[in-house]
């Protein structure tokens, strides 16, 4: 059974999870400046990488609280054949393969504006859907889960399962533009 709300019933369930993540960013943190190099040499990668990041964490978030509410109202199953469950996952790619693109060519343009972008807007926007739609089925993964394990270990899905969800997308947000660039660009 869940707890009922309180400052120390979300505190216990949210501090081991949060110093975990903690140490996760900071890896992410890490892998993210050993690409510095190739971020220098490639301006427009370098402005991709926080909107990758935050646009992974946020498909993953909504994912995340549609899924939470799903939960809290009994309408989730956790099975492959929930419609509810296969309709939030169909929206997060289409989410994906709608914003990544506008993401991509967004990068380029203000690169392009600014200074030389030194990959074409072709390139830049394939790095940004294929990375954008790698990120979105491991959104898929990291949010059904995390929403299972906070439903196995009795926890609350609106305390553990949104900063969960971001915090690894976060860190899969660098690792899965970086393995993209390296097998498109370099």
């Amino acid at each position: 059974m869940v707890e009922h709300w309180s400052v120390r019933s979300i505190t216990r369930a949210l501090l081991p999870i949060l110093l975990v993540l903690t140490v996760l960013e900071l890896v992410g943190g890490l892998t993210l400046g050993s690409f510095e190099a190739m971020l220098l040499q490639y301006p427009t990668l370098l402005i991709l990488v926080p909107v990758m990041i935050g646009t992974a964490g946020n498909l993953g978030s909504i994912l995340s609280a549609r899924m939470s509410t799903a939960f809290h109202l009994g309408m989730l199953s956790f099975e492959w054949t929930d419609e509810q469950l296969l309709g939030n996952m169909i929206t997060t790619v289409l989410l994906a393969v709608s914003v990544f693109p506008v993401v991509g060519a967004g990068g380029w343009a203000i690169i392009a504006v600014t200074g030389n972008p030194r990959l074409s807007v072709r390139m830049v926007v394939t790095v940004a859907l294929v990375s954008g739609l790698i990120l979105a089925f491991l959104a898929i993964l990291v949010a059904v889960i995390a929403t299972y394990a906070a439903y196995r270990f009795e926890a609350n899905p609106d305390d553990v399962v949104i900063p969960v969800v971001t915090n690894v997308c976060d860190v899969l947000g660098v690792l899965v533009l970086f393995a993209v660039v390296q097998l498109l660009v370099s």
